[in-house]
């Protein structure tokens, strides 16, 4: 149980507030076309949504469906998803960056042409709209920490009648790791000679390993969401990590001084 109520509350979007899992297959599939002129079936979406863990930025997620059409076996994506990712990138002679101008074209164009339809494809978690409202009336900070782009997160917010400021939404494009947003904010809440508490939730346990790794932000409470994109070994190493918790979404709902 907390000591006391953060200052700050920092949740990741994708896989904590938001399944987008049925988004993303629908958008990589449209990108995959774009980029190699070849249509993708649905028969690979449960192979998809089972290795979404592995994903850390969204450019990522066409190589991911490339890697599964070639053939390479889940249990070799899992295990190795990086060396892969950039041997297929090195292969196909593409860039990051091409990707993800692909990637954001493909949702502009969505959401440009057919907002609704590009909206029903994400499900807010179960009780998740409430809990939000309540944290942003009470005297706990809230910020959305993403790998997402910003303006998509609060399209998403806006049309569930959250309307978050658009500094407190810090998304893919501040260009840096969670754990350097993490220290911007202790730095622009912090008062001097004032201790600030910061809590951040995220489905991502090396998102969470690296900030338990920064010296300067040991002060900060991390707890790993198990309800999001993360496996099950995940869950099990954070139980046994003394920095980092693992979290419910029944108990995330609860009050926060009951975390």
């Amino acid at each position: 149980m907390m000591s006391r109520l953060p200052d700050i509350l920092a949740l990741d979007f994708d896989g904590v507030v938001c399944d987008g899992l049925l988004e993303y297959f629908a958008t990589t599939k449209q990108t995959y076309q774009q980029i190699w002129s070849a249509e993708v079936d649905d028969s690979f979406a449960p192979s998809f949504y089972r290795l979404r863990p592995v994903i850390e930025t969204g450019w990522e997620m066409p190589i991911l469906l490339r890697a599964l059409v070639s053939g390479i076996s889940e249990a070799e994506i899992l295990n190795n998803f990086k060396a892969i990712a950039i041997q297929i990138t090195e292969a196909e002679g593409l860039s990051k960056q091409a990707v993800v101008q692909k990637l954001d074209g493909v949702r502009d164009d969505w959401i440009k042409h057919n907002f609704a339809d590009w909206l029903s494809l994400h499900r807010f978690y179960p009780g998740m709209i409430e809990q939000l409202g309540q944290i942003i009336n009470s005297a706990v900070k809230l910020y959305i920490v993403t790998t997402k782009e910003g303006r998509f997160v609060k399209q998403l917010l806006q049309q569930q009648g959250i309307d978050l400021p658009a500094v407190q939404i810090i998304g893919k494009e501040s260009k840096r790791p969670k754990y350097e947003t993490l220290r911007i904010l202790r730095d622009r809440h912090q008062q001097p000679g004032e201790n600030i508490q910061i809590t951040f939730v995220e489905d991502r346990l090396p998102a969470l390993q690296q900030v338990a790794q920064q010296e300067d932000l040991l002060f900060v409470e991390l707890y790993l969401a198990d309800w999001g994109y993360n496996l099950e070994g995940d869950c099990i190493l954070a139980a046994q990590d003394r920095r980092i918790k693992l979290l419910s979404l029944e108990h995330f709902c609860q009050d926060l001084a009951s975390w």
